[in-house]
């Protein structure tokens, strides 16, 4: 069985690897320290930016070691603080490394979205350091559709593209592949409102595939969304990691969805906003048939949530 690896610090220091092909191990002895709430604040992670991770120990001693990876985002000691002088994160320590799946998972109130708009660029932190990779590409799906209401799905794709004046053979051809890639084949003259929430969804995804990102950044994008419909959008969305190679950082308040999808789990705690957790999630990729009743997935929920209890408790 796999198990969760609590991560000592906050700044990414044993990535995932894309791929997910981790060696089998049998069950550590479960130690004092892996509880939630062990681990408190985050570690300030020092050297070059951009540079590899440093590695540190796992809390599971026999877990297995991954190579460090290429960052695409590194921060060292943000915080943010409004010109209301609310402080909304303080302190956050991160590595994004190139090809993982990164859920960022806390209650309401503590800086997801705040964190997920300053990696995305659309916010300056007031202290600290981001440092971007120069040749990346950033995707962003927000938590609603957001879509343009007298448009159809392959107009509304295709935007990004039109006002970075692409020109429109290639606009539609990219767009009609962006649509097929999220199972959207043949809806393509389709309006928002003969599509469904979960359909509406896809094309909002669709259209931060067009630009082809090396990043895709999303918020909550599936929270209204029904169970049946937001399990079926979590087994698609690994699909395409898994396919395509971008890394994703995904924002949600569900333990149960950043488990499933997540090869790390950031755990956030709140007022101000920080990291209180990491953990990396040894599960098979993509996740097999009937993943989420097994035991391994109800230990994984088990021990995130314990940690997301002890961030809350802080």
């Amino acid at each position: 069985m796999d198990h969760a690896a609590i991560i000592p610090g906050g700044g990414g220091e044993r990535q995932a690897a894309a791929d997910d092909r981790l060696l089998p191990h049998g069950p550590p002895p479960r130690p004092a320290c892996c509880r939630a709430g062990a681990r408190r604040g985050g570690t300030r992670i020092e050297g070059t930016a951009l540079a590899a991770p440093p590695r540190r120990p796992s809390f599971f001693p026999h877990a297995h070691r991954l190579p460090p990876r290429v960052t695409l985002v590194a921060l060292d000691g943000v915080g943010k603080r409004f010109a209301s002088g609310t402080e909304a994160l303080a302190g956050i320590d991160l590595r994004i490394g190139a090809g993982e799946f990164l859920a960022i998972l806390g209650p309401s109130g503590c800086g997801k979205s705040t964190l997920l708009r300053l990696i995305a660029g659309l916010a300056e932190p007031s202290s600290g350091r981001i440092t971007r990779q120069a040749s990346r590409q950033v995707g962003f799906v927000f938590q609603e559709a957001t879509l343009l209401p007298w448009s159809d799905a392959i107009t509304n794709v295709r935007l990004p593209l039109r006002l970075a004046g692409i020109d429109r053979a290639e606009q539609e051809a990219r767009a009609a592949a962006a649509l097929d890639q999220v199972g959207l084949r043949g809806f393509e003259r389709a309006y928002p409102r003969e599509l469904s929430g979960g359909m509406r969804m896809r094309v909002s995804i669709a259209r931060a595939l067009v630009t082809r990102p090396s990043l895709l950044l999303m918020d909550e994008p599936f929270a209204a969304l029904d169970e049946l419909t937001r399990h079926r959008l979590n087994d698609d969305l690994l699909a395409l990691w898994a396919g395509s190679g971008v890394t994703v950082v995904f924002v949600t308040h569900s333990v149960f969805e950043s488990v499933y999808l997540a090869s790390r789990i950031l755990v956030m705690a709140t007022r101000p906003g920080r990291v209180a957790a990491e953990l990396a999630m040894e599960a098979p990729a993509p996740r097999p048939t009937g993943f989420r009743t097994s035991a391994e997935y109800a230990a994984l929920c088990r021990a995130t949530t314990e940690a997301l209890e002890g961030a809350m408790a802080q």
